[in-house]
C-alpha cells in the first residue's frame, strides 16, 4: 500500500506534465491543418488534434484525483479516477490509431493536391487561388516543385500565359538573397532545388509520430495508475456497489 500511494502521487504530477505535452502535440496538428488547409479537402483532418487537446484537459483532473487519493483515500474519488482512466485509455487508443492512419492518408492527399496545383499553375503574376497557394507553399517551405525543381520542366511557359520562350520555374522558387532572380534554370544556385512534398511529409510524419508515442507512453502510465488505485481499493472495499 505505501508503494502504491507513492506511485499514485508521482503519477499524478506526471499527468500534469503529460497534459501539457499532449496538448502541444494536438496544437501542432491543428496548426498544421490551418497553415496548409488548402492541401486538405476535408475539415476532419484536424480531428486528431482536437482529440489530443480533449485528452490533455481530462488529464488535469485525473492528476488532481491521483494526488488526493494518495494523501487520503475516498471511495468516490477512487471510483471517479477509475472512470477517468478508462475514458483516457479509450481516447488515446483512438488517437493513436488515427495518428497512424492519417499519417498515410494525409500524405497521399497532399501528393494528389500538390500535383493538381502545380499542373494548374498559371504563372508568377497570376491572381488565381491555385497559383497563390503554390507560391505561398514554396516561399514558406523554401522548396521548389513536388519532388524537386525539375517538375516545372513539364509545365511550359505557354501554359503560364507568359511571353517567355523557354521553361522556367516560378519566382517563388528563388532564394531571398537573390533579389533579381526570375526563375531562370540557367542559374540553379539562385533557386531552392528540394521538392515541397518531402518537406510537407516530414512535418506531417513528425507531428503524427509525436502524438502516437505520447499516446503509447500515457497509456502505460495510466495502466500503472489504475493498478495502484486498484491496490488501494482492495484495502478499502466498497460496501455499497451501486457507485460502480
Amino acid at each position: 500500500r505505501p508503494f502504491a500511494r507513492s506511485l499514485l502521487r508521482f503519477l499524478g504530477f506526471i499527468f500534469w506534465g503529460a497534459a501539457a505535452t499532449l496538448a502541444f502535440g494536438g496544437l501542432l496538428v491543428i496548426l498544421m491543418h490551418k497553415n496548409y488547409r488548402y492541401l486538405f479537402q476535408e475539415s476532419f483532418w484536424s480531428l486528431p488534434g482536437w482529440l489530443a487537446v480533449l485528452a490533455a484537459l481530462i488529464l488535469l483532473p485525473t492528476g488532481v484525483l491521483a494526488i488526493s487519493i494518495s494523501v487520503k483515500s475516498s471511495r468516490y474519488r477512487q471510483g471517479t479516477l477509475m472512470y477517468l482512466l478508462l475514458v483516457l485509455l479509450c481516447l488515446e487508443i483512438s488517437l493513436g490509431v488515427l495518428a497512424q492512419f492519417y499519417s498515410i492518408w494525409m500524405a497521399s492527399e497532399m501528393k494528389r493536391t500538390m500535383g493538381y496545383l502545380v499542373y494548374q499553375y498559371n504563372g508568377t503574376h497570376s491572381q488565381g487561388p491555385g497559383s497563390r497557394v503554390v507560391d505561398e507553399i514554396q516561399r514558406k517551405l523554401r522548396c521548389c516543385g513536388i519532388q524537386n525543381y525539375t517538375d516545372w520542366l513539364k509545365v511550359t511557359a505557354a501554359s503560364w500565359h507568359l511571353a517567355a520562350e523557354k521553361a522556367r520555374v516560378p519566382e517563388s522558387c528563388c532564394k531571398e538573397k537573390y533579389s533579381h532572380c526570375r526563375g531562370d534554370l540557367g542559374h540553379l544556385e539562385q533557386l531552392f532545388q528540394e521538392g515541397c512534398l518531402k518537406k510537407l511529409e516530414d512535418r506531417l510524419h513528425f507531428v503524427m509520430l509525436y502524438v502516437f508515442w505520447c499516446c503509447i507512453v500515457l497509456g502505460i502510465l495510466e495502466l500503472l495508475a489504475g493498478v495502484s488505485n486498484g491496490i488501494l481499493m482492495r484495502h478499502q472495499p466498497f460496501r455499497d456497489l451501486r457507485i460502480l
